[in-house]
C-alpha cells in the first residue's frame, strides 16, 4: 500500500538537528529494527509520538522537540489490519513480543524475524500499533527501513520557517 499523510516523531533536543536520521535506531536496534538496520520511527498522532518517546519514563516528562513530516510512502505494510497479519501468518502477539528480553537472552527477536522477511519482499515501512504503556489507545506507529527526500519512498521534514538547528552548535541562531 501506499502511505501519505502526516505523521510526528519527538526528539531528544541533542540530536533534533538531524531529524531524518535512522543512525541511533541502528546504533541501538529497536523493536522493529535489527542491530545495524537503520529505521525512522514515526507515530500518526502528535500524542502517539511523545508517548513513544516518554515510554522509559512516562511519570517523569524529559525536554522533547516534537516534529511532523509530509509522508508520501509506497511499499507500506500495514499489520494494524487483521487481514495482513493473517495472510502473512502474523499475530498481535509476535509484534508485542518482548524483543529485548529475547536479545538479551541471546535469542533473535521475533519481531527481528519479521523484519527480515519483510525487507527481502522490498517492503519499505510498516504501520503497526503503538506498545508504548502510556500510547493513547488506537495509536499507531509508521516505521521506515527505506526513505529519501524523493518519491517513491518520501518523507520531508515541515519546517516552513527553517527554525530547525543544522548541528550541535546552531541553537542559537538568532
Amino acid at each position: 500500500m501506499r502511505f501519505t499523510g502526516l505523521t510526528y516523531r519527538a526528539h531528544n533536543p541533542a540530536w533534533v538537528f538531524s531529524p531524518v536520521s535512522g543512525a541511533g535506531a541502528a546504533k541501538y536496534g529497536g523493536r522493529f529494527n535489527p542491530v545495524g538496520t537503520e529505521a525512522l520511527y514515526t507515530s500518526l498522532s502528535d500524542t502517539g509520538a511523545i508517548a513513544e518517546y516518554q515510554q522509559g519514563f512516562s511519570h517523569r516528562p524529559q525536554p522533547t522537540m516534537l516534529c511532523a513530516y509530509d509522508v508520501d510512502c509506497a511499499d507500506i505494510v500495514d499489520l494494524t489490519d487483521s487481514d495482513e497479519q493473517n495472510t502473512r501468518h502474523i499475530t498481535l502477539s509476535d509484534l508485542a513480543s518482548p524483543w529485548e528480553s529475547q536479545y538479551d537472552a541471546g535469542s533473535i527477536p521475533t519481531t527481528w524475524e519479521i523484519v527480515s522477511t519483510l525487507l527481502n519482499e522490498g517492503v519499505a515501512g510498516i504501520i503497526v500499533s503503538s506498545f508504548a504503556n502510556n500510547a493513547p489507545p488506537h495509536s499507531k506507529n509508521l516505521v521506515l527501513w527505506d526513505w529519501d527526500d524523493t518519491p517513491p519512498h518520501q518523507i520531508m521534514l515541515i519546517d516552513d520557517n527553517n527554525r530547525m538547528p543544522h548541528n550541535q552548535l546552531s541553537w542559537i541562531k538568532y
